[in-house]
């Protein structure tokens, strides 16, 4: 069986991905189009821990025919010929499936609304939220193998979400993009008007400028993956949905019905 790793860019958008100079990304194939299920992270994230990935938005089939396909690719992924859609049922858990095969299954996590005290941890031998919310590095230096069983690793990164690797300093502050729930009764009792603020075209044009230079450094990041994982190992990378940065009026993402939401990127293969 292979080894999986899957990574998942929080917050990227799919053109963010192709403005980028992304060289490691790209050993793994050409880079698609594809729509998330969800238009926020914790949602977007409990359809791929089910074992669906980002679809196409096909025309003139059924949605069941397009769930069935998606599952059957896992056979692939892991190099089990004979794994089908009903072997996830009644859990319709990934991790849970890939540990009755016989997997190691490790999730490290960035959002603090996919901590470990969450349902996201079940079925994990090994969840962790991140203590620094931009630490890949650090997520590929706690990666080890074992010669008698496959790995499956789950990997959630910060770079790409707000702020985008910016410090405090450097980050205009815009309510209700944060990511943490603890902050929402600050936001609820702020009397600060943010609207110059959210709206400024500069710090927009800056702030999509910053998601590129992250998404680069994540590529640069994948070079140290690729050296450490074995041969035998499928990689997916993609991100849990898109980001606005000003379009028609929005910024961020979640409680936004926008093309650019749910636009993501998706590759996977093995690293040329």
């Amino acid at each position: 069986m292979n080894n999986i790793v899957y990574v998942i860019m929080d917050s990227c958008r799919y053109d963010t991905v192709l403005a980028a100079r992304t060289p490691n990304i790209d050993r793994l194939g050409q880079v698609e189009l594809r729509y998330s299920y969800a238009s926020w992270t914790s949602p977007s994230h409990y359809a791929m821990l089910m074992g669906m990935t980002h679809h196409k938005s096909p025309a003139g089939v059924f949605a069941s025919e397009v769930y069935k396909e998606d599952f059957i690719k896992w056979r692939k992924r892991t190099g089990v010929k004979d794994l089908d859609f009903r072997s996830f049922v009644p859990e319709l858990s990934l991790p849970h499936k890939l540990s009755q095969l016989g997997y190691r299954t490790v999730g490290k996590v960035s959002l603090p609304v996919l901590n470990q005290y969450t349902t996201f941890s079940a079925h994990f031998d090994d969840y962790k939220l991140m203590e620094n919310h931009n630490d890949f590095a650090g997520m590929i230096r706690e990666m080890t193998f074992e010669a008698e069983r496959p790995t499956f690793f789950f990997f959630n990164l910060g770079e790409t979400h707000y702020p985008y690797m910016l410090s405090r300093d450097e980050a205009p502050v815009l309510h209700g993009v944060h990511g943490v729930f603890k902050h929402l009764d600050d936001a609820v009792s702020d009397t600060d008007d943010p609207t110059d603020k959210f709206f400024n075209r500069e710090q927009l044009e800056t702030l999509r400028a910053q998601q590129i230079k992250a998404c680069e450094y994540v590529d640069s990041l994948l070079a140290e993956l690729y050296a450490k994982i074995p041969p035998q190992t499928h990689v997916i990378v993609t991100a849990d949905h898109g980001e606005l940065f000003g379009e028609d009026g929005y910024f961020g993402h979640g409680p936004i019905f926008h093309p650019k939401v749910f636009e993501v990127p998706f590759v996977e293969g093995r690293p040329s």
